[in-house]
């Protein structure tokens, strides 16, 4: 896989199988900033703890660190990726954040090893299909749900994984994703979301959901 660049400048690649890119035309920086780091106020949080469902190129990570480093903040990041990519392919896509790309640099070495610890703070990998993987409770601050859509990809978008990552979440942590298919959303507030419609860029609207109350048994 050759790297493709969005429009925003930052390369993205191409998943053959499922016949998508890994982020939207629009740009990969611009997604990771304006939806998974801002929408789920992570960029605001003083101790952030994020579950992301799609590692892929760690675009998402990255620029959660950057914002953790630049405000001396440690970082606890929980990912789910049942493909990792090969080491040569994630060296080709570098983004220009200068303290990530630093630490990037340091987990190639390392890749794909489970866990990477640092004075920047902590990335844990849980390799395989999020249906059948055993998620953290009461956990995180927010939750990135970034896989490759509904359409192609259904398994975690489905309704017992969106309960998972509700258990997941505390009290008050965001769920934040690109999709706003009708039945993702229906099934994020029969797992016990809050909904709220954001604006999108790219597209009319992304989706966030919060844990305001307990699960549904």
């Amino acid at each position: 896989m050759e790297p493709i660049l969005t429009q925003d400048g930052t390369p993205t690649l191409f998943h053959p199988r499922y016949g998508e890119a890994y982020h939207p035309r629009q740009g990969a920086l611009l997604q990771a900033r304006r939806l998974y780091l801002e929408k789920t106020l992570t960029h605001l949080h003083p101790a952030p703890r994020v579950l992301e469902v799609g590692l892929g190129l760690l675009v998402n990570f990255r620029v959660t660190l950057e914002s953790t480093l630049g405000r001396g903040v440690y970082l606890r990041y929980w990912a789910v990726e049942r493909e990792p990519l090969p080491r040569e392919v994630l060296a080709r896509v570098r983004l220009p954040l200068p303290r990530a790309e630093e630490v990037f640099a340091e987990i190639l070495k390392g890749w794909p090893n489970a866990c990477f610890l640092g004075p920047w703070g902590e990335l844990r990998i849980l390799f395989g299909e999020v249906e059948a993987l055993e998620l953290p409770q009461d956990w995180a601050t927010a939750v990135y749900l970034d896989p490759f859509s509904p359409r192609v990809n259904p398994g975690p978008w489905s309704l017992p994984v969106l309960k998972g990552l509700h258990r997941a979440l505390r009290r008050g942590g965001r769920l934040a994703t690109y999709s706003a298919q009708g039945v993702f959303r229906r099934a994020l507030k029969e797992a016990g979301f809050a909904l709220h419609r954001v604006p999108g860029v790219g597209k009319r609207e992304w989706t966030v959901g919060i844990a305001l109350k307990p699960p549904p048994g």
